[in-house]
């Protein structure tokens, strides 16, 4: 189940969540009443694997002249 985070345009208050996707978003602050929008923010990524490193896709660089 996913985790959301939620912010009150009313008193500013801040908090996550978990929720199923079928679930409608919340609209209404449990303290104050006011309206609640949800937060995004940036994803963590990270590469794991061959392929995205420099040194992965250089080919045999030792040359002799």
């Amino acid at each position: 189940m996913p985790t959301y985070e939620y912010e009150c345009l009313g008193c500013e208050r801040r908090f996550d969540i978990f929720q199923p996707f079928s679930d409608a978003p919340l609209t209404t602050c449990e303290t104050c009443g006011g309206e609640l929008r949800k937060v995004f923010s940036a994803v963590g990524i990270s590469f794991k694997g061959s392929g995205f490193y420099r040194n992965d896709s250089r080919g045999d660089s030792s040359s002799s002249d």
